[in-house]
């Protein structure tokens, strides 16, 4: 059982040490932990620092890509490099390393796909009063709309059996926590939460610039996802609200007409019947959205079988490490970092 600890970073060169430090060396049912540092274009020292804490591999984005990419490349990487667990954390030392163990327990149990890190809410003393209320109240709105039995929605530190990672494909550029759920739950994949601990606050986040700006990008973000994943369940509501917004109008009209004055509530009938026409319109994208819905979703399982088909190939000639370039730096016996990017 491989286990491999993915750090996406920007900028973390005073932090990434004591995140690599605090990652256990040793965990009861997994044989190798490995360390995968993503870079996203940091200007500072970030990746000597990665490098000398004893990062396994390290990739650098060219520029700055942004959370959400960087996450997803790092998936990427850790499936070739054969990973049977991923675990995500963050660079800035927030989560606390020791509870990595906690984490995949679920998961080798063969009790969850994914499992989400829960920073205890209202009970969390490194959070302010609006943050834990936010949380709070964001993660409910996420759990109802999701069915899924989550307490931290937007919590990062979060473990991912390689059955899950090879499903998840993050198409949004804000943040990868949010879709992760939504398409969890489209994908009937088993999602858990376990407490754990936080370490305390060293920086603002670089992830968005004030909270209304991360409610928007959030719930954008929720509704195009769900709207994505549940699209006959969105259009449905959406064109039964208009049916039923038009029929009052024409139902007044109908009134009216019968008590013989029709002539004056003309408005009505035209008012309603624009809306009733608008809502078997919206039905009708509905059922287009769906149909949409199931070839991506059978494309996506075709893209899952060609990869499992190109592992076992890989595997097979010796070479499942493919497609990483690796750059040694340093002449000595001890291992270096992998440095590079996917071809």
């Amino acid at each position: 059982m491989k286990l491999i600890v993915q750090i996406p970073c920007y900028n973390e060169a005073a932090s990434i040490g004591a995140v690599i430090a605090a990652v256990p060396k040793h965990i009861p049912g997994v044989e190798s932990i490995e360390i995968l540092v993503i870079d996203d274009g940091s200007t500072d020292a970030t990746v000597d620092m990665a490098r000398a804490a004893g990062a396994n591999h390290i990739i650098s984005n060219t520029g700055n890509m942004g959370l959400a990419r960087s996450f997803h490349t790092g998936i990427e990487t850790c499936l070739q490099l054969g990973a049977d667990i991923i675990v995500n954390t963050d660079g800035d030392n927030q989560y606390c390393g020791a509870d990595i163990s906690r984490l995949v327990q679920p998961i080798l149990a063969a009790k969850a796909d994914i499992v989400i890190g829960d920073r205890g809410g209202f009970s969390n003393p490194h959070f302010s009063c609006f943050k834990k209320t936010l949380q709070v109240l964001g993660s409910f709105i996420i759990k109802k709309m999701t069915k899924l039995n989550i307490t931290d929605a937007v919590s990062g530190f979060r473990a991912l059996s390689r059955h899950a990672a090879q499903q998840i494909n993050i198409v949004s550029e804000f943040s990868y926590t949010i879709e992760m759920l939504v398409q969890a739950s489209a994908k009937r994949l088993s999602v858990v939460s376990v407490p754990v601990a936080t370490n305390e606050k060293q920086r603002d986040s670089r992830l968005f610039r004030s909270i209304p700006q991360f409610l928007y990008f959030s719930i954008t973000t929720l509704l195009r996802m769900y709207t994505m994943y549940r699209p006959l369940r969105v259009f449905f509501t959406l064109g039964l609200l208009a049916l039923i917004a038009g029929s009052i109008p024409i139902v007044r009209f109908i009134y009216f007409y019968w008590l013989g004055q029709g002539d004056g509530h003309v408005q009505s009938l035209v008012l309603g019947g624009t809306l009733v026409i608008l809502g078997v319109f919206t039905l009708l994208a509905g059922l287009i959205a769906d149909l949409i819905n199931f070839n991506r979703r059978l494309i996506e399982k075709m893209l899952l079988r060609i990869d499992q088909l190109e592992q076992q190939l890989a595997s097979s000639q010796g070479e499942s490490k493919q497609g990483i370039v690796t750059e040694q730096t340093d002449t000595t016996d001890k291992p270096q970092p992998k440095i590079g990017r996917i071809k």
